[in-house]
Formats: C-alpha cells, structure tokens, sequence
C-alpha cells in the first residue's frame, strides 16, 4: 500500500477553515506554536507511510490470533506499536502532569487521520486509549490517575471500552455484568463483553479495560450503571504489572474487515475493579469517553475516504482502456469523463468531512480552554451539534467513497486481494460503531437541536450564511454561483430544521424520527458546503494551484451536493409521514 498524507490540504484545513489559531496561548495550551505544526505532521506522515501502510495489506491477509497465551498480533503490528509509542504520539494531547504533551486535540485528530488512512487497524488501538485518558482525567479518583495515566499516556499500556453483551448493544440499560463490592473497596467484575476492540494483544504490557457493570442494588435499565477500571493485569506495590487479573479473551469475532484489529469476545470472572465516578452514575461517565470516540470514528470515514481516492487515483492513471479522440491506442481511464466525475466526488466529499471533522475538534478544545465561560459555552454547543454529524455523515461518506474507488478498479476492485477491496470492507463499520449512525441522526434531531430549542443550529446557519456573503463579495463569477448554492442550501436546511423543532414539541414525534436521517445528511452537505466555500475563500491569496483546486472543489460540490440540497427537504418533511401512514401495508404492523 502507498499512501501519502495530504499535508498542505490538512494544514490549510486546520488553520484556514478550522480555526486552529483561537487556540494559541489558551490555559492548558500553552505549549502549542504554531510553528510545530508542520514538523509534527511530517514526522507523523513517515511514520503513517513508511511504518504503517506497509502492514494494511497484511494484516489484512493474516489477522491477529488467539493462542492459549492470549490474542498474538497480526506480524509486525507489536514493532510498529514501539514505533508509535516511541514516538511519544499516545501522550499528544495528554496534560503535561501525566507526562503529556498539552497540544490541542485538533492537531491529534489530523495526526490520527494519517494512522487511521495507512492502518485502520492499527489505529483503533490508541483510539479506544484515547477515550480512556479522557474518562479517567473527567471522572477518576486521584489514586486511580496516580496509577494508570502516565503509563497510558506513554503508550506503556492501552485501553478498552467494555460497553456491549449479547443481549445488550445500543440499549446500554439491558447489560448484565454484575460488580458486586469488596471488603477492600474493589469490585468483584463478572460476565461477558462482545465487541471489544484490541480487548487482548501483545503489543503493550498491560490493557486498562473501562469496564460498564450493574451493583447488586442497582436501579433497571440505564440508570443503575457503573464504570469500572479492571486490568489485565493487577499492579504491583511498585505500580508495575504483577499478577493476572480475572479477565480474559475467549473468542475472536469474524469480521468482514479490520482484520488485523483484534475483536474480543470478554469473559470477567471476578476480576478486581475500581469504580470511576459515582454509583449507578456509570453511563455518563462512559459518555466522556464515547464522545471522543465518535469523533475519531467519523474521522475514519475520512482517512479511509482518503486512501480510497488516493489508491482509485493511482490506478486511473495506469488502467489503459478506451479510446479518446486524438490519441492512438488505450487510454488510461483519467481521461474518461465520468471517471474524473467520480474521482472528484471523493475528494470533493473527503475535503468537506475532513473540515467538519477539525473544526469540531477546534470547538472541543475551545469548549474546555477559552479564556471566558461565553465563549466556551458557544464552542460546547458547537461541538455538540457537529459530533453526530461528523461521525454519521463522515463515517456514510468514507463508505460510499471506498465503494467508487472500487467502481473506479471495475473487475479488479472486486477482488480480495485489491487494497480497493480492503477498504470497502474496513470502513463499513465505522456507520455501526460508537452508536449507529440512526442513533445520530436521533440524537441530532431528539438532544443537539431540540435542546437548545434550535439555538444552536441557528448560530450555525448564520456562520454559513456569513460564508455565502463573503462568496458574493468577491465579486468572483465562480464564487458568486457558488454562494447561490450555499444560500439555498442553508434555507432548505432552516426550513427543515425548523419542521423539526415543531415535530419534535408535538406529543408524536415519530414523523421527526422518522425523516431524523435524512435531516443529518441535509445538515452534513450544508455544512460541509459551507467549509468548503470558506476555504475557496481564503485560498484566494494562496497560489495559482491551490487556489484553483479549492475552487474547483468548492464548486462542484456545490453544483452536486448543494444543488440538490432544496430537494431533499422534501424527504424530510413528508417521506417520514408517507412511510409512517403506510407501515400497516408494508410490514404488518
């Protein structure tokens, strides 16, 4: 596999578009200077090519293995984890108290891209550690952090999410794991987990599993739920890995893709855990970490998208088939028109979910480190509003684009053995994980919108209108139609959002629920529509082939996405009400 980050294309995401540069000097940032940004990602991009991508396609091929001594890596998945954890990139955005680096998580997040487009594999294991950090920083006791974050931080040791049970996957609350106390203030954790990402491996000296279970006097459903730190390993008095603790991979799921990622099925029998937060207070805890989580998930969309365009790309200017006028002999397909119509829909898609994506990670950071309590409360609700949009219509987007870049391979991108093939089947999970993308878009529609009765997609549409009037501005005749575009668009996305607020104030709000996912990818074209015409934009002053190629990009999504944007309104509005007056007739019920 090749691949080569796009590093100009990031940069001028992170600091054009996303707003990289609000964060400098801000309580808890202090170490950020601009000027590491570029070194930073270079280092990051070497490591993402010359290390990563060459194990995507065998680890693939190969997968990780459960042994009677536990999950045994994919080869070379164990030396390219020393790498990563040599390299100090586990601790980016860590504080420095836990040995951390204190950089903003915009900047991770573009360095995540990287690792997640050469190994998607590879990079859901520091994913998962990531959210461990963060739920143990919010929610853990001072002994726990004392014991546990520096050596996550370092990549030492690894964490998990322990979340899903046979008979329990969105629907938390039907979880039967029981923790039942100990006279010495632990937890005896037994049951079983399903799901569980790099649950086992050889790759670190201990796994810190975050572990979801129900006390014996617990409430039902979701509100008698716990959070549990349960090792691997139980420390030592010198704080080092000792004795096994009472938990253990009993199954390696068989996916479709990530191959090389170990899914564990997790047996606890008694294994000795502490509780993180309160009693039965557990599930928003979990939420601290799942909220992270799903970021990174709608940034795989966007690193798989990536190497699909990158890879699809490659093999149009070496397929040689057709004829063109003017030219003897087969052509390379990137001649062919609706092969260049396709390719740039996938670069068109990736650069807009890739602007979503950073810019919800600018707002989080904002969100915790701004200097006044106004302006972190707008960025709360700006990341609240953009995290289900940019995992749902990021992690849609990567599929679809890994899909054209088959379609691009023809006959040859159906086969296994392709990278084509690979991706297809690695980046269909990214719309089930970390909650479906049905319960984003509910979640868009039932909590981020409904709940600040609008308020927060308003500031919103204002910002994206602000964006089309800058567009006219520039008295740029390409500009100008695309801020015809965008204008329309934000109207079609008010009147729908709009619809919504009042369907969901009614007693019936099944008509909302029911068009809540078409409203999320309404939001996510216009949104996405809108970063693009802020970059084509500011890229004005850059140079003549810059310049061009966000115009280019801007434009025609604007003539594709944005176009259809007022149409789709439709299928908000009354496709739900059609579909619901017709259940009887089409399911029986």
């Amino acid at each position: 596999m090749a691949y080569d980050a796009p590093l100009d294309e990031m940069a001028f995401t992170l600091e054009a578009v996303a707003g990289l540069k609000r964060l400098e000097g801000l309580a808890g940032l202090e170490a950020y200077d601009p000027e590491l940004l570029a070194p930073i990602l270079d280092e990051a991009a070497k490591l993402a090519r010359d290390v990563l991508a060459p194990l995507n396609q065998t680890g693939d091929s190969q997968g990780a293995t459960l042994t009677e001594d536990g999950v045994k890596s994919a080869p070379g998945f164990a030396e390219a984890y020393a790498a990563f954890r040599d390299g100090g990139w586990m601790g980016l955005t860590a504080p420095e108290e836990w040995g951390g680096q204190g950089l903003p998580k915009a900047l991770s997040l573009a360095v995540m891209e990287m690792f997640h487009g050469a190994n998607m594999a590879f990079g859901l294991c520091p994913l998962l550690s990531f959210g461990a950090i963060e739920a143990l920083l919010a929610h853990g006791t001072d002994e726990l952090k004392a014991a546990y974050l520096p050596n996550l931080v370092s990549g030492t040791w690894t964490g998990t999410m322990n979340l899903t049970e046979p008979q329990a996957g969105s629907d938390v609350g039907a979880l039967k794991t029981k923790a039942a106390p100990q006279d010495d203030g632990s937890y005896a954790i037994s049951g079983q987990k399903i799901y569980i990402t790099w649950g086992d491996h050889d790759v670190a000296e201990n796994i810190v599993h975050l572990v979801l279970a129900r006390l014996p006097d617990a409430p039902a459903g979701s509100r008698g739920v716990s959070l549990f730190l349960v090792p691997k390993f139980l420390l030592k008095e010198d704080g080092t890995p000792g004795t096994r603790n009472g938990v253990k991979c009993i199954g390696l799921e068989k996916k479709m893709g990530i191959h090389a990622s170990p899914t564990c099925v997790m047996e606890y029998d008694n294994a000795k855990g502490w509780l993180i937060g309160e009693e039965n207070k557990g599930l928003a805890c979990m939420f601290t970490m799942m909220n992270a989580a799903r970021l990174n998930v709608g940034l795989q969309g966007v690193a798989v998208g990536e190497a699909a365009y990158q890879t699809a790309f490659a093999y149009a200017q070496e397929r040689k088939q057709g004829m063109i006028k003017g030219v003897d002999g087969p052509v390379p397909i990137l001649h062919h028109a609706d092969v260049r119509r396709t390719l740039t829909t996938m670069r068109a898609h990736v650069a807009a979910a890739r602007s979503i994506c950073y810019a919800c990670a600018v707002a989080a950071d904002l969100a915790e480190s701004a200097a006044d309590a106004e302006t972190r409360h707008a960025a709360k609700l700006r990341e609240d509003l953009l995290t289900p949009i940019a995992k749902a219509w990021s992690s849609d987007m990567g599929v679809e684009v890994a899909s054209m870049g088959v379609q691009v391979h023809g006959g040859m991108g159906f086969m296994n053995e392709t990278l084509a093939a690979q991706l297809y089947r690695d980046a269909r999970i990214a719309p089930i994980y970390e909650g479906t993308n049905g319960i984003q878009a509910i979640d868009l529609v039932g909590r981020k919108l409904s709940g600040t009765n609008g308020e927060s997609m308003r500031v919103m549409l204002g910002e994206v209108e602000a964006s089309a009037a800058a567009a006219r501005a520039t008295n740029d005749p390409q500009l100008v139609q695309i801020a015809d575009r965008l204008k329309a668009g934000a109207d079609a996305l008010r009147t729908a959002s709009d619809w919504m607020l009042e369907q969901m104030k009614s007693r019936d709000q099944d008509k909302a629920l029911a068009g809540a996912t078409a409203y999320l990818e309404l939001a996510g074209d216009v949104i996405g529509g809108h970063f693009l015409t802020k970059a084509a934009v500011a890229a004005r002053t850059s140079d003549g082939a810059a310049r061009a190629r966000r115009l280019a990009l801007a434009g025609f999504f604007a003539e594709t996405a944005l176009a259809a944007a007022p149409g789709k309104v439709a299928s908000i509005t009354e496709g739900g009400s059609r579909f619901l007056e017709n259940s009887e007739a089409l399911f029986g019920v």
